[in-house]
């Protein structure tokens, strides 16, 4: 979504509003795909401060995630506020600024919600806060019933632990 900033480049103080979709269909980050079956709704305002434009807004929407324990899909909410100053190419820039640089009097939004979807997902969603998982022996859904494996079998890494705590609650 291309937003067009020609009439508030020009006019110091003013403010524009946004409100609008923006369409991300799918994202893969950190090994997981985040899927959109609706466009992402953006709403806020772009103001001219005289130096540069601030963009101050609201992204929201639902995605479709795998749960971290059972990897069932589901779907959860979106919503976190992006806050970017836009500079032009032309326009006084410190090499140790954070801000997103635009050419001519367009900047992409998509872009930037993008950048500002990843700076803001979380590395884990959960498709309920007790979700059991999967068991780690035969991958049965515990969710949906109980197997029949060993639950007592411990990870060898973890052994010499076992014996001092069964040591230590045994005296």
């Amino acid at each position: 979504m291309i937003l067009d900033l020609s009439d508030i480049i020009k006019n110091d103080k003013d403010v524009m509003s946004v409100d609008c979709d923006i369409d991300l269909s799918s994202l893969e980050f950190m090994g997981e795909d985040f899927t959109f079956s609706k466009p992402l709704h953006i709403v806020g305002v772009v103001r001219n401060n005289t130096k540069n434009l601030e963009l101050d807004a609201e992204v929201s929407g639902s995605m479709q995630v795998r749960c971290a324990r059972c990897a069932k899909p589901f779907s959860t909410e979106v919503r976190f506020d992006v806050s970017e100053i836009l500079i032009r190419e032309d326009g006084e820039i410190s090499p140790d600024s954070d801000v997103v640089i635009f050419s001519g009097h367009e900047v992409d939004l998509t872009e930037i919600v993008t950048n500002n979807f990843f700076m803001n997902v979380s590395g884990r969603y959960l498709c309920k806060e007790d979700c059991k998982g999967l068991c780690s022996v035969c991958g049965i859904d515990l969710n949906e019933g109980t197997c029949s494996c060993d639950s007592d079998t411990i990870d060898p890494r973890w052994a010499a632990l076992a014996e001092i705590i069964k040591d230590t609650t045994t005296e």
